[in-house]
């Protein structure tokens, strides 16, 4: 089963990885990857292990990430972040992740299994579709309920001053934000019930960055919405920039109104 071999390649990131958080050598500056951004050798290491991974177990998918960009396959397409949340690897902050999915055809909505890894304490998230979420082995789901003090997460990084005016009203109200670092697992959060809703319209985020959280939350109940309210659907392409919004139910969604 394809999502065996996603769980195969977290694990092999994760076991890397293992020791180089916070040092000097997983900070090496390697050039720019084919997203934009500076790559660290801690990235060129956990994505070299999932190409390999993944080609060893014979898997012939277009491989799609953000320091290799499109490596040519056969059949489906492998999408990836191999370190979702580099900052917070290179300064030994622990909360960053490697996250996987697979796809049937060019577009998120195409997303058949996926797996995250969390690097920092070794926790398995993985789905398929029709087949649920789950957190090393036992199932996991979003909040059916609101509560009524709900937990939000926001990535409010870089985010331009009239993105903040749309958002302030949810930031007045709300009891209880966060803002962790890795947007892939900070949508695992969702999917296990510790954020209500999750929230990025910056439009920076790409598709490699959210297309495994984007099953996983799926998988365990939540809604994953753009940022004018609609469903989210995207292509998969590496220079694809996005917004979304994730609640964990429906009246989650009726609470962040104002956003829509």
């Amino acid at each position: 089963m394809i999502v065996d071999i996603l769980k195969q390649a977290c694990k092999r990131v994760y076991s890397k990885t293992q020791g180089l958080a916070g040092t000097a050598r997983a900070n090496r500056q390697m050039g720019r990857g084919a997203g934009g951004d500076v790559s660290r050798r801690i990235d060129l290491i956990a994505e070299k292990t999932v190409i390999d991974t993944v080609r060893t177990r014979g898997t012939d998918a277009t491989i799609i990430g953000e320091e290799c960009g499109r490596i040519e396959g056969k059949r489906g397409y492998i999408i990836m972040d191999a370190i979702d949340g580099t900052t917070n690897a290179v300064r030994g902050i622990p909360f960053y992740c490697c996250s996987i999915a697979y796809a049937t055809d060019f577009r998120l909505s195409a997303v058949t299994d996926a797996a995250i890894i969390d690097l920092a304490r070794g926790d398995l998230y993985y789905a398929s579709s029709g087949k649920g979420a789950f957190l090393n082995g036992r199932r996991i789901s979003a909040k059916k309920e609101s509560p009524p003090d709900p937990t939000i997460g926001i990535n409010v990084s870089g985010v331009k001053p009239a993105i903040i005016e749309r958002l302030a009203p949810i930031i007045a109200e709300a009891d209880h934000t966060r803002q962790f670092g890795a947007n892939a697992l900070e949508m695992c959060f969702l999917a296990r019930g510790f954020l209500d809703a999750y929230i990025d319209l910056r439009n920076k985020i790409r598709p490699t960055d959210i297309a495994a959280g984007y099953l996983i939350a799926k998988e365990a109940g939540a809604k994953v919405y753009s940022a004018d309210g609609s469903e989210l659907e995207s292509d998969l392409d590496v220079k694809t920039k996005l917004s979304y919004i994730v609640v964990a139910n429906d009246r989650m969604r009726e609470q962040l109104t104002a956003l829509f």
